[in-house]
Order: structure tokens, then C-alpha cells, then sequence
């Protein structure tokens, strides 16, 4: 038997007591990590390091060095999201729907996936979320990053394990696969006895992977190549905000704009005076035949430009002359993630957001808002592009699923 079978057997047996566990048990789960971190910043501050060294060498993008970076500040947002998740009720065991048919009590009631495994790149700190996500909702979950990640998702986990070794869950509730070989993520894939879900979480590439080669269902996070459209009623201070919000507040991260549609008529007005504010960010721009008119030194676009999450200070412009054509370009572009529109009319706002196929629409709002926190559901274990069972962000409900219990007093069929 294969270290991950042990590991995933270990888990499922473990799924077996969370499912019991009560909130105040979990809760004191997630403040016992939570202190652990902070006790242990130093160590883990020491291997991440490590990681940022090799990548350094291996001449990764600013993109992935910037996810895979870990600091004080962001280590302690990973506490401080552990102990929001305490503030959060509990959705295990919560009654969805009550109904009485032949006399029958049923209640529609919540309950744990079982065993999550989480396969993932780069971002360490996915490590500590989706291990406090899965633990308030009752799941175990199995954790397998990428190589360039090791050092320190190795050091999270073992602090997460020693943390959990004094209170009442058991430890073996949250593993790291460490087999850097690419077989440990296809036995995570086929083990339908033993897993009840994959989450992926990192670049096409690897999601289209689990998607295909997975028997195991899938809860799928998409790739962000979000879109905004400043339509010709856009106030320009407003746009301005909004699109430098939106691509340089951190370029890195899925829910950043990588492409700007712009109505004709606002371009002619506005753009060049919008770029020079991007170009003092050190945002390069790649535009279509026109914007190249009202932006000489900017970089012209190629096909390839329109469907590309850059993950940085990128940004592809084209000029449009309709809503109706900003919406066809987005239907054939976007990955379905988080869409903007950017106006004054509230009719064309409505059109915009009823016409718009995506997890995320927003009107005069930055794209970087889909995020579980901002949407006040605490962390978030990914952004679900799919429609089933999840769309958007994926927080503490959309761990569980649920089952019918009925209470009678003796009825027979």
C-alpha cells in the first residue's frame, strides 16, 4: 500500500469522528492553529525562504513569487482568517428545509463532504484556509501542493498537526502529501473509496488535468481572465479608480482585470489620460488597431492577448463600439469568473448583468471584490467558475452537502 492510500485511509477515518465533532470542539481546533502559526512565524518565515530561494533560481514570474511569498503581515491574515471562521456559525447539522408527507417528519439537514482532497500550486497560505474550512465544516482533507511550495506548506502542516494533537480532533484530519512525483496526484484522483471531492486550485493547466483525468467528482476553480467595460456614461474618475483598483492592487491573484473594454465614444474622450495613470502603476498595455491609435507606445495586441490571465501588471485594451459587442467578447473569452461594467445608465447596467454569464457581475465595482472575505462568507477555499454544486466564492456551505432525516411513529409503506 502507497503512502497516499495509508494517508488517505488515515483521513477517512478521521472523517468518521469530525462528523461528530461539536462547534465549540472545532472552534477550539481553529484558535489552537491559529496561535500555533503566530507562536511558530520565525520557523515558518525560515522555510519559506528556502522555497523563494529555489524559485529564485529556477527564474520564476513575479506572479508566482509573489503567491508563493509568504510575510508577518500575510501570516497573520491566515490567523486572524482562522478566528473570523470561529465567529461564523456552524453549517453542520443546520436544517435547511422542514416538510411533513404521510405523517412523516423531514428535514433537508446539512452535513460533511467527508474527505476534500485540495490540490494545489504555489500559494502557501492555501494550506492554513482550506485546513480551517474544512475543519468548521466537519470535512478532513488531504493537501498536495506543488514542489515549488514544499518547504513551507511541510512546516504549516506539521504545525497544523501539533496544534491539533492538543485538542479533542485528531490529527490525522488534515495531511500533507509531500511525493513531489506526478503518480501521488493520480492516486488522489482515482481513489473514489476513500476521497469524496477534489478541489484544484492554481493555473489552467492543472485544473483541465484534475478535470479530465479525475473519477473523482470534481468541485472546479476556473481560471480568472476578468473583464471590465467602461461603457460611454462612465464617470472618469469613478473608471480611473476602479481599473487601477482592479489591475495593480495585486496583480497575481484571479479575481484581477486582465482585460479593459472601452465604448468608443468614452476612448475618445478618456483613454489616453486612463493609460497614463496605468503607465505610472507600470502596467504594460497591449491594444487593438485602435487603442494603438490613441496610444501610440502601447504594445499591440495578438489573438492570444484576449484569453490570457497574466497574474500581472498586464493589461489588454480593446475599443468597442456597443454593450452588445462588449458582451460578445466576453461570452467568448472570459472563463466565467468576475465581470464589470462600468456606467452611469441603469438600464444598460441591468442589460449588462442579466446578459453576462459569470460567477461574479458587478456594476461600478473593482473585480477584486470576489473573494470569501469581502463577501463576508470568512476564507474561501477557491472560486467555483462551474454551476454545479458551487458558483463563486466557495466558503463554509458550500463544504457541506446534506441528507434527509425523518422521524415517524410507526408509519409502513
Amino acid at each position: 500500500m502507497s503512502d497516499v492510500q495509508q494517508q488517505a485511509q488515515a483521513a477517512r477515518k478521521a472523517s468518521k469522528k469530525l462528523v461528530t465533532a461539536t462547534e465549540d470542539q472545532k472552534n477550539h481546533a481553529l484558535q489552537a492553529i491559529a496561535q500555533a502559526l503566530r507562536k511558530e512565524k520565525a520557523s515558518i518565515l525560515k522555510q519559506n525562504q528556502k522555497d523563494l530561494d529555489q524559485a529564485e533560481k529556477g527564474q520564476y514570474s513575479r506572479a508566482l513569487l509573489d503567491r508563493l511569498k509568504l510575510t508577518e503581515e500575510r501570516l497573520e491574515e491566515m490567523a486572524s482568517g482562522l478566528e473570523e471562521l470561529i465567529t461564523l456559525s456552524d453549517p453542520v447539522g443546520e436544517v435547511m428545509e422542514t416538510r411533513i408527507q404521510n405523517g412523516l417528519r423531514i428535514e433537508q439537514t446539512r452535513t460533511p463532504l467527508g474527505v476534500i482532497g485540495m490540490i494545489y500550486e504555489a500559494r502557501p497560505n492555501v494550506t492554513v484556509d482550506s485546513t480551517g474550512l474544512a475543519l468548521k465544516t466537519g470535512n478532513a482533507i488531504l493537501l498536495r501542493g506543488s514542489s515549488s511550495a514544499l518547504h513551507s506548506n511541510s512546516i504549516l502542516a506539521e504545525i497544523i498537526q501539533q496544534a491539533l494533537e492538543t485538542t479533542s480532533l485528531p490529527p490525522e484530519a488534515v495531511q500533507l502529501v509531500k511525493d513531489p512525483d506526478r503518480t501521488s496526484v493520480r492516486e488522489l484522483l482515482t481513489m473514489n473509496h476513500l476521497i469524496d471531492v477534489i478541489i484544484p486550485r492554481g493555473g489552467a493547466a492543472l485544473i483541465q488535468r484534475v478535470v479530465q483525468e479525475s473519477t473523482v467528482p470534481v468541485l472546479e476553480t476556473g481560471v480568472g481572465n476578468c473583464h471590465i467595460y467602461i461603457d460611454l456614461s462612465a464617470d472618469p474618475v469613478m473608471a480611473h479608480r476602479i481599473v487601477i483598483n482592479g489591475k495593480t492592487s495585486r496583480p497575481a491573484v484571479c479575481n484581477a482585470t486582465e482585460t479593459l473594454l472601452v465604448h468608443r465614444d468614452w476612448a475618445e474622450k478618456h483613454l489616453t489620460g486612463l493609460s497614463e495613470e496605468l503607465n505610472k502603476h507600470g502596467v504594460e498595455i497591449r491594444g487593438c488597431s485602435h487603442t494603438q491609435q490613441l496610444i501610440p507606445q502601447c504594445i499591440p495586441a495578438v489573438p492570444a492577448d484576449w484569453e490570457t490571465e497574466y497574474l500581472d501588471l498586464i493589461l489588454a485594451v480593446k475599443i468597442v463600439d456597443s454593450l452588445e459587442e462588449a458582451i460578445d467578447h466576453i461570452h467568448r473569452y472570459g472563463t466565467g469568473h468576475s465581470e464589470a461594467i462600468l456606467t452611469e445608465n441603469d438600464d444598460t447596467a441591468h442589460r449588462f448583468m442579466q446578459g453576462v454569464d459569470a460567477a461574479a457581475v458587478y456594476h461600478n465595482a473593482s473585480t477584486r471584490f470576489t473573494d470569501g472575505s469581502q463577501f463576508g462568507f470568512g476564507a474561501e477555499i477557491g472560486i467555483s467558475t462551474q454551476k454545479l454544486h458551487a458558483r463563486g466564492p466557495m466558503g463554509l456551505r458550500e463544504l457541506t452537502s446534506y441528507k434527509y432525516c425523518i422521524s415517524g411513529s410507526g408509519q409502513i409503506r
